[in-house]
């Protein structure tokens, strides 16, 4: 079997892995965990929107290091914790179902399930609410 091969069946086993979460204990959490991501992203968007930022991750990425180590550390802070009980859920969640924990399956549940939707939400909120015309 060959290098590729085996890359492919193993992301295959782990998409199946992660798909067969919805029906099982716990899955109030695939809701809940992106949904307070989305709030905290909204928040930090209108936050951002009145201070006349751009998006967030527009930002990040043409920031200089100092303004871009600055601008991850505040993301992180508002987002650490829903990723912490998301990674912990998970971790409950694998040692309830299957016995075991597998690290590198609870990071991706854990990322997909805070930080993506964060990074999302906060840079359309931005852009939305900027958009808005000021009241003042």
């Amino acid at each position: 079997m060959d290098f590729f091969q085996a890359f492919g069946d193993r992301i295959s086993e782990s998409w199946g892995v992660l798909t067969g979460r919805a029906g099982g204990p716990f899955k109030l959490r695939l809701i809940l965990q992106p949904l307070v991501a989305t709030l905290l992203a909204v928040r930090a968007g209108m936050s951002d929107a009145r201070k006349g930022y751009t998006p967030y991750l527009w930002t990040i990425f043409r920031s200089d290091v100092y303004d871009r180590r600055k601008l991850l550390n505040n993301g992180w802070n508002d987002v650490r914790k829903v990723f912490l009980v998301a990674l912990g859920l998970e971790v409950v969640f694998q040692i309830v179902v299957s016995r075991w924990v597998y690290p590198l399956q609870a990071l991706m549940v854990a990322i997909l399930l805070a930080l993506v939707p964060y990074f999302i939400f906060r840079g359309l909120t931005t852009r939305l609410a900027s958009r808005r015309p000021n009241k003042s």
